[in-house]
């Protein structure tokens, strides 16, 4: 009983390429996806009404908006050599 939150965050790779590598930042409430940042886009995307309402705000702050687009650097890149060697 209760609610339910969770974020996932995964790096997605579809070659050895390091070109085709996606970072994406999920957060979901009661099961249901209600934001989603993706590299790919740039940007957090809402799904919610309240996700859109995130979305907005968290647009516009350079800081968290920088600090995700970073991601893909510190972690997926930079990790990239020992998913692939596994």
């Amino acid at each position: 009983d209760g609610y339910f939150y969770h974020m996932m965050k995964q790096c997605r790779f579809s070659s050895k390429d390091l070109q085709g590598i996606e970072f994406i930042d999920s957060y979901y409430f009661n099961q249901a996806e209600y934001i989603r940042f993706n590299s790919t886009v740039g940007k957090f995307v809402g799904y919610t009404e309240h996700g859109v309402y995130n979305a907005e705000a968290w647009n516009s702050d350079a800081g968290i908006l920088g600090q995700e687009r970073g991601e893909l650097e510190r972690v997926c890149k930079q990790h990239a050599p020992i998913y692939y060697s596994a």
